[in-house]
């Protein structure tokens, strides 16, 4: 049945003036005019039976009239003319086949001089909101919040099209980013198997439980030590699921004007590597197949060895003397950057995760940790991943890799049996970064991201962009997306991103990023078919947002021991 049920008493005005998609309502409900807000639905009847137009309002006007044009003889004459100009947006059908109140996002009429308009409020908002978002019943929908403009009406967004189409949540330092992602957290968590992985790099998440939530940490330096596992919630990456283009990157300086042959020597010896250790494990049936990009394992240090042979090889010569060989010292920056690296304790989640990292069945061990719907192999669905000890100068290669190894194996399942999972990428201004910014373990790191924000939905993999930077943020990954949830904007240049997604009839509302308040965002794209200002509910449990009440912590007593705690801390490389 129609959702709408407006009598003639509760007009608030009849439309006096029709243009091509702006209609001018005289207001003569002067209750109601108090009310009316700039940037507010309003209904209005259509010349269509069964169909009713929906407006925005985008200004109101009151003025008294002439005296010179009142006639003083004729009692209750108007002295003052009530306008209200509205920008149609839309149509929504009683009936469209055999659906029931359908929203589209064209005009397929105009209203009729005269015709009533009413304002859209309350439980008709709500019913006309939860239309746009196709929601089931209600205790299984997506909900960020209230409508400002009306409190009284609960905002809902289509779940299914957030996910499906890619989505981005951005706002400036403070304004309520990381609250909102806790918010979808939350109610993914809700859900009876969800799946997602968040890439958290501060630690800003970890106050988030439930029952579907997971915490694991890629391992620092005091996780080495301790020799904490995946059964401790700590993640190792060993070195052998890099890709080659991540391994030539991590190895090789590009400067070193023996780059190409190094990076031709670690491309055919890892390749061998490889090849050996699948021979050695008796797992021929895999040789015809794999590359040098497989997730085989291999020994590093048999690979140093037989580099340093490579760089020390003297073969015959004329005469019967030796010489020195093809690559006979070409390598030696390359073996020396390897060394080094293998050997720094922060860099131990890639090459010190133990001998248990290179056995053939450690991938699904760990791909059923970090893959595992809720339920599935008694795993739970939101994997939140803590990279807050990874060197940021490495912090892209590691995340692209957790991303790569997510779309890998959604890529590689029957389609049958594939269950849809979302990467969550906070501060990803920090990692998908435009081209213009990068260097070349950036390059990798988009390309991967790129490349699923392309495809990902055809094999049930999304992204949701979290940045308070959205101009630093890769243009084709954030072209992709196709829901945006805007808080507070103060740069120019941010601002001017969101403002080219919005229509030219709803132009004005990117007028209101800099003006939002804190918690409060603006939402747009296919999950809500009009752009909306919410107010966004306060999560369960809120995030470490890191803000810092620097007036009152002045006016009080600080610690002793503070500093010498923070060295000591700083020296072992762990917050205890």
């Amino acid at each position: 049945m129609p959702i709408f049920n407006f009598q003639d008493a509760d007009a608030l005005g009849k439309v006096s003036t029709v243009d091509t998609t702006t209609v001018i309502v005289d207001v003569f409900n002067l209750e109601q005019l108090k009310r009316l807000q700039v940037n507010r639905l309003v209904v209005l009847q259509s010349s269509k039976p069964g169909q009713h137009l929906i407006g925005l309002i985008n200004k109101v006007t009151r003025k008294k009239l002439d005296s010179n044009l009142i006639d003083e003889d004729i009692e209750d004459q108007a002295t003052e003319q009530n306008l209200c100009r509205i920008s149609l947006i839309g149509t929504l059908l009683d009936r469209d086949g055999e659906r029931q109140n359908v929203f589209r996002r064209t005009l397929e009429s105009v209203p009729e001089i005269d015709a009533n308009c009413f304002s859209l409020e309350e439980d008709s908002l709500t019913a006309f909101m939860r239309i746009l978002s196709s929601t089931a019943e209600e205790g299984k929908s997506l909900t960020l919040g209230r409508y400002t403009l009306d409190e009284g009406a609960v905002a809902y967004l289509n779940g299914n099209r957030f996910f499906q189409r890619h989505a981005f949540i951005g706002g400036s330092t403070g304004s309520g980013k990381s609250w909102t992602t806790a918010k979808v957290i939350e109610q993914m968590a809700e859900l009876d198997s969800p799946n997602a992985i968040i890439f958290d790099l501060h630690g800003e998440y970890e106050p988030l439980q439930a029952e579907s939530i997971k915490h694991f940490k890629i391992a620092g330096p005091g996780d080495i030590e301790a020799g904490n596992t995946l059964d401790n919630g700590v993640i190792h990456l060993p070195y052998w699921l890099l890709s080659y283009e991540a391994l030539v990157s991590m190895f090789v300086d590009r400067s070193d004007q023996n780059a190409p042959n190094q990076t031709m020597i670690i491309s055919r010896e890892v390749n061998a590597a490889k090849r050996k250790y699948l021979e050695n494990g008796g797992h021929g049936e895999l040789l015809n197949n794999f590359t040098v990009d497989s997730p085989v394992p291999f020994d590093l240090s048999a690979l140093l060895e037989e580099l340093n042979t490579i760089n020390t090889q003297m073969v015959p010569g004329s005469g019967g003397k030796e010489k020195q060989g093809e690559f006979f010292g070409k390598l030696a920056r390359m073996i020396a950057r390897l060394e080094n690296k293998t050997s720094d304790r922060r860099l131990g989640f890639l090459f010190q995760g133990g001998r248990n990292t290179l056995e053939f069945n450690w991938l699904d061990t760990l791909i059923s940790k970090l893959m595992g719907s809720a339920g599935e192999n008694n795993n739970k669905g939101i994997k939140i991943i803590n990279f807050s000890e990874v060197p940021s100068d490495i912090l892209p290669l590691i995340v692209s890799l957790v991303a790569r190894l997510a779309f890998s194996v959604q890529q590689w399942t029957p389609p049958q049996l594939r269950h849809p999972i979302a990467l969550l990428c906070d501060e990803a201004h920090l990692y998908i970064p435009q081209r213009s910014m990068a260097d070349a373990a950036d390059d990798i790191s988009i390309d991967i991201f790129e490349r699923i924000a392309k495809e990902g939905r055809k094999y049930g993999t999304s992204l949701v962009v979290i940045s308070q930077r959205p101009s630093e943020v890769n243009k084709t990954v954030l072209s992709q997306c196709s829901n945006f949830v805007s808080m507070r904007l103060t740069n120019v240049d941010d601002q001017n991103v969101i403002k080219k997604l919005l229509p030219d009839s709803l132009g004005g509302f990117s007028e209101i990023l800099p003006t939002l308040d804190t918690g409060e965002a603006l939402v747009v794209g296919d999950a809500s078919l009009l752009p909306s200002r919410i107010r966004i509910d306060k999560p369960i449990h809120e995030p470490n947002s890191g803000t810092v009440d620097f007036w009152d912590e002045w006016q009080d007593v600080v610690p002793d021991d503070r500093l010498t705690q923070s060295v000591d801390n700083w020296r072992k490389q762990s917050i205890q």
